[in-house]
C-alpha cells in the first residue's frame, strides 16, 4: 500500500515529480504547444499537495485546490511510468477526494487532455462525469465533475 505525505510544490520531491509530469505531457501533447505553468506554493494554500510513497520511493504526486466553498479542483495527478497499473493513481485520487471532503467540499472538478485516455478511464471509473468547460486551461480538452457527498 502506498503512503501519502503533504509537501509544498517548491520542495525537492514535489518539484522533481512535477518536472517529470510536465515533461511527459510535453512529449505526448497533441494540439499545439503545451503550456507549462509550475504551480506556486499558494496554489494549494486552501487545499493540499501530496507525494505518493511506495516501496521506499517517491513515485507520484497530485493536489487539490479550492475554487469555491463547495468545489475543489484536482491538479497534477501523476504516477511515474514504472508504477502505473498497480492502483497507486486510484489510491491517490481516493485520498485527495477524502481530504476534499474533510475540507468541506461537496464536489471535485478536473480538466485533462483527450490524449490522456488512461487518466480519463480512471476518472470515469471513479464516478466523474463529463461537464462543460469551466476554465481557460489551453492544454485541456475535457472537463469532469464528481459529487463527493
Amino acid at each position: 500500500m502506498p503512503s501519502f505525505r503533504e509537501e509544498a510544490v517548491d520542495q525537492p520531491a514535489a518539484h522533481r515529480l512535477l518536472t517529470e509530469y510536465f515533461h511527459s505531457r510535453e512529449l505526448g501533447f497533441i494540439g499545439g504547444d503545451y503550456h507549462t505553468v509550475f504551480p506556486s506554493v499558494s496554489t494549494f494554500t486552501d487545499g493540499v499537495f501530496l507525494i505518493v510513497e511506495h516501496e521506499g520511493a517517491d513515485v507520484g504526486c497530485g493536489g487539490i485546490r479550492r475554487l469555491s466553498p463547495e468545489r475543489m479542483e484536482l491538479k497534477h495527478l501523476f504516477m511515474e511510468p514504472q508504477t502505473r497499473g498497480q492502483g497507486l493513481g486510484r489510491a491517490l485520487l481516493t485520498e485527495l477526494e477524502r481530504r476534499a471532503v474533510e475540507l468541506g467540499a461537496t464536489e471535485m472538478v478536473l480538466d485533462t487532455n483527450a490524449t490522456l485516455e488512461t487518466a480519463a478511464n480512471l476518472y470515469r471509473s471513479s464516478g466523474y462525469a463529463g461537464i462543460e468547460r469551466y476554465n481557460d486551461n489551453p492544454n485541456a480538452t475535457n472537463w469532469y465533475l464528481k459529487t463527493l457527498r
